[in-house]
């Protein structure tokens, strides 16, 4: 009788998830996953190393096209929210993101031949603006599905788990390819990881990779998309009254705390990302075969937050689980490199222990980094129904278009970042492993190890801000079915009235 109820007054169904439908919505995040770290990883070295473009032009121009993202992801969000259709609120925009995110990802890795630097300055910008918004179009959507398949406090932690680990596996496929098989040293590039061909190929690999992705979770999620209520019927606003509805909602604490914590985590992150290669190339000199078994650490740290992350969440709550996972997981994945500044680390040669020495840091960071980001894209699910307690709106699809916004900074902030350290380090485009001046690579890393360490403190001490836990959820979701049966028998009676929003103190 209660899940009737709740289809009808306007609140999630409340029978349990089946796997299916878990692991269909999880695989939506393989398009996500690829793009994020094919743009996030290796367009900086793409167009810097192998094109020759200077890195503070590309970085320069992944940056511009993140101002504009973060400009049209609440607008992306909030119309997503309020569509009325036959397929649900979600999934129109869903299907409609497969063709042009897969079109984007082939233009990224094959651009013009012949063009100058500031030619390709303008298609970087132009195709990376359109790459963004083509993901968002999808991720936004999907990604605010959360609270409407599930209201239970533990299984959307279990629905963003495995939503981070199909993120992680598409990343992880990406490295594989590259480093195992598409970046062949020849004799014209004897160093693998600079021969153009990969890349180029790379891009038709991850343009049919994720255009199937987002069709499978479109598809996979449609039946149980289809049992969330239609926003209300809504009088046409004009855009002013759209953008003071959307700042109304995003003036809630607890998000913006969320919020603050993920732009400086997962700019963080993406500076990692980009970094990564720079360092495995030229600090450490692997081989590219190397190089692609260090990618596997990411589904290894992946499948342990599977299980690591749901039990921990469980007995700790969220936030102290997020807090813990982040300040573990910055200072493990900082250790390698800060041994070798004090020249207590492995030696580049023979290559196996420090691999092996390299392998073990990076699964526990990403283990950790994992984990941490599992608890706060949880949290946000949460705070759909406090927000509702204050605005009597159900905005999940504005605030996961600020969540997208977060790890859109992986591929912009952090490329900016990892362009700056570049050009501050001195160091040169198209550079042979070996032939770099050792003083360069030493002026590289020093600038890099704190960067990474006051971007994660910072977001820590924002994160402490943020206050709902399964307690105050429980409730927030007693209040909304409350509300929503009050206002279902004034509309029955005739009588347009509607619960006020309830005050609580702020989160």
């Amino acid at each position: 009788m209660l899940e009737r109820e709740n289809a009808a007054f306007g609140v999630p169904p409340a029978a349990p998830l089946r796997a299916r439908t878990k692991l269909l919505f999880g695989m939506g995040s393989l398009a996500e996953g690829a793009q994020t770290v094919a743009f996030g990883s290796y367009l900086l070295i793409f167009y810097n190393q192998v094109m020759g473009v200077p890195a503070g032009i590309v970085s320069a121009a992944l940056m511009a096209s993140l101002v504009i993202d973060a400009i049209s992801n609440p607008i992306l969000g909030h119309v997503s929210d309020n569509l009325r259709s036959r397929w649900g609120r979600r999934h129109p925009f869903m299907y409609a993101a497969a063709l042009p995110t897969a079109l984007c990802f082939w233009l990224m890795f094959n651009p013009p031949q012949g063009w100058s630097n500031d030619a390709l300055f303008w298609y970087i910008l132009a195709v990376a603006t359109l790459g963004r918004i083509a993901i968002n179009l999808y991720e936004l959507p999907s990604a605010a599905l959360t609270p409407e398949l599930s209201e239970d406090y533990d299984e959307r932690t279990s629905l963003m788990t495995w939503r981070y680990f199909f993120g992680y596996v598409g990343g992880l496929g990406i490295a594989t390819l590259l480093f195992f098989v598409l970046l062949r040293p020849t004799p014209q590039y004897p160093v693998g990881q600079l021969n153009p061909e990969g890349y180029h190929q790379l891009g038709i690999i991850g343009a049919v990779v994720t255009f199937a992705a987002i069709l499978i979770c479109a598809v996979g999620t449609q039946a149980r998309g289809r049992m969330v209520p239609q926003p209300p019927a809504r009088e046409r606003q004009s855009f002013g009254q759209h953008f003071r509805e959307m700042l109304g909602t995003l003036n809630h604490r607890g998000f913006q705390a969320l919020l603050a914590f993920g732009v400086l985590k997962f700019s963080a992150a993406g500076l990692y990302a980009s970094m990564a290669v720079y360092l495995g190339t030229y600090v450490w000199q692997l081989s590219p075969r190397s190089m692609g078994l260090l990618a596997f650490d990411g589904v290894i740290a992946a499948l342990i937050a599977l299980f690591l992350a749901p039990r921990a969440a469980r007995r700790f709550g969220k936030r102290a689980v997020a807090v813990v996972a982040a300040a573990l997981g910055v200072s493990l994945g900082l250790m390698p490199l800060f041994l070798r500044q004090l020249g207590l680390f492995l030696p580049i040669e023979p290559e196996g222990p420090l691999v092996a020495t390299l392998f073990a840091f990076a699964t526990i960071f990403g283990t950790f980094s994992a984990t941490s980001q599992i608890m706060t894209s949880a949290m946000i699910a949460d705070v759909v129904e406090d927000s509702m307690v204050r605005t009597g709106r159900h905005a999940a699809g504005t605030f996961f278009a600020a969540n997208a916004f977060m790890k859109t900074c992986t591929s912009g902030f952090g490329v900016l970042g990892a362009g700056l350290l570049l050009s501050l380090s001195g160091f040169p485009e198209k550079a042979i492993p070996g032939q770099i001046a050792p003083e360069v690579i030493d002026r590289l890393v020093w600038l890099y190890m704190p960067t990474i360490a006051i971007l994660w403190a910072i977001a820590i001490v924002f994160l402490s801000f943020y206050r709902i836990d399964r307690a105050r959820h429980e409730e927030n979701v007693r209040r909304v079915r409350e509300s929503a049966v009050v206002e279902d028998l004034s509309a029955r009676a005739g009588e347009p009235t509607r619960l006020p929003p309830t005050v609580l103190p702020s989160s």
